[in-house]
């Protein structure tokens, strides 16, 4: 794959964030060092990003989100604000047992734990 200042600043972008910021949000804040960036531009890396690896996406209710952190992790999801905090909770599954039980073969596991996050706990 080429090189592209556009790509490599999105990658940055998702990866300093601990948001898991949606594409719109990463648009804006690619927007200030490329002025003239669209959103097709942004989707498209994006994208790009996800299926050679660099970064994950998100499916968090009717929106995509992306995260920088590509390691084995998941996440706890604040019921009032929507926030996403990583964790360090991995995927430990009997793949050999939901493919003999299941005829499925697993890829990955994603879950989130709900709850609140600190703001709304006191």
């Amino acid at each position: 794959m080429r090189y592209s200042y556009q790509r490599e600043l999105i990658k940055d972008i998702v990866r300093s964030s601990k948001t898991h910021p949606n594409a719109e949000w990463v648009f804006c804040e690619a927007k200030k060092k490329v002025e003239n960036i669209s959103l097709g531009t942004v989707y498209r890396n994006l994208k790009i990003l996800e299926n050679t690896g660099k970064i994950k996406s998100i499916h968090d209710d009717n929106q995509v989100r992306y995260d920088g952190n590509i390691e084995d992790h998941h996440h706890l999801k604040c019921v009032k604000c929507g926030a996403l905090i990583d964790t360090d909770i991995q995927s430990n599954f009997d793949r050999k047992k939901i493919m003999d039980d299941y005829d499925f073969e697993p890829n990955e596991v994603k879950f989130f734990i709900l709850g609140k996050c600190k703001k709304h706990t006191k």
